[in-house]
């Protein structure tokens, strides 16, 4: 059986009105806007309204990816939802998402690998298409972290912020689309960046809340160190599997957990700064929505022309890691 070329076919992303700056986190922890800057290259994060959920956000994103693919939502086959913040266990937040769009012969499910999620996402959907056995999906990575961040730890709170960015992908031409993916994972290093409370193994009661269990816990200095590793690790993998190297590279879309991390990986794959979008600045950590909202942001900013060979690499909890490699 000959596999289908698959690619995206149309972008768009969402980001809450609400702006959360430096100044503002200096006033609520012991903090301040040029050590934010410094280590971590955030200025400011967006979070979500409070009647907003992930589901929410996500639908402003597919919304856009539906229209710019030139399809309707009835045309969709398949939804997948990467996301650690669901609107709430069960229903899925892509099968709430369906129903908003109204796409209703689409089959849906959530995939939680964290920040990894996307590139996960963009794998599993992308294999359902070469086969045939769908012609259009759509993947979100979309996350409110603003509802699971400690604005009383000064060590997180900087970091997160809350937002969507969603994909069409189908059949493209032949020589264009997905030309490899890469994906990992080391449950070794669960306990090092981890939501406790809330689960099956620590229920929610007054006792979980009490010793705030149902706050982002994160080892930083070990999920920086794992990250510096891992993203030029993926990222020269998932070249290697698609037969190109470092120089044939014209736009690398790192997750945007931490500039230092960007640029690590920038050295690494021989990169000018020129040659990656960046918006860790204005958005911080939006775990599964980072990657996609940074493509979208890419293409609508006219940045991406055909041809040109985009790496997307991005790491989260688990740990779990994912790179891909793509041919606009």
């Amino acid at each position: 059986m000959s596999l289908k070329p698959v690619g995206v076919l149309g972008s768009g992303y969402y980001v809450p009105e609400r702006v959360l700056t430096n100044r503002e986190l200096e006033q609520m922890v012991d903090t301040n806007d040029e050590w934010i800057v410094t280590r971590t290259g955030i200025r400011e994060r967006r979070i979500a309204a409070p009647e907003q959920a992930t589901s929410d956000l996500a639908y402003e994103a597919a919304k856009k990816a539906i229209e710019r693919a030139g399809i309707q939502p009835e045309d969709i086959d398949l939804i997948i939802v990467a996301t650690i913040t669901p609107d709430m266990a069960f229903p899925s937040a892509s099968c709430l998402l369906q129903n908003k769009l109204g796409a209703k012969k689409a089959a849906a499910y959530d995939l939680g690998a964290a920040c990894a999620g996307f590139i996960y996402g963009l794998a599993n959907a992308s294999n359902f298409i070469a086969t045939g056995m769908y012609k259009y999906a759509l993947i979100v990575g979309a996350d409110c972290l603003s509802r699971i961040t400690d604005y009383e730890d000064r060590n997180t709170c900087i970091l997160f912020g809350d937002g969507a960015g969603a994909v069409v992908i189908g059949e493209v031409p032949e020589g264009r689309g997905f030309r490899s993916f890469e994906l990992g994972a080391d449950g070794s290093g669960g306990e090092l960046l981890k939501l406790p409370g809330g689960g099956s193994r620590s229920p929610a009661s007054a006792l979980t809340v009490d010793e705030r269990q149902h706050y982002i816990y994160m080892n930083g200095s070990e999920v920086f160190k794992f990250a510096v590793r891992i993203m030029g690790t993926a990222a020269e993998e998932a070249l290697r599997k698609a037969r190109l190297n470092k120089k044939d590279i014209d736009l690398l879309i790192p997750h945007q957990a931490n500039i230092r991390i960007i640029q690590s990986a920038l050295n690494r794959l021989e990169l000018d700064e020129s040659k990656c979008q960046i918006n860790i600045d204005r958005y911080g950590n939006m775990s599964a929505a980072s990657i996609p909202v940074a493509l979208a942001e890419a293409a609508e900013a006219g940045k991406v022309s055909e041809g040109d060979v985009l790496v997307m690499v991005g790491f989260g909890g688990g740990l779990t890691w994912g790179a891909s490699v793509l041919v606009w």
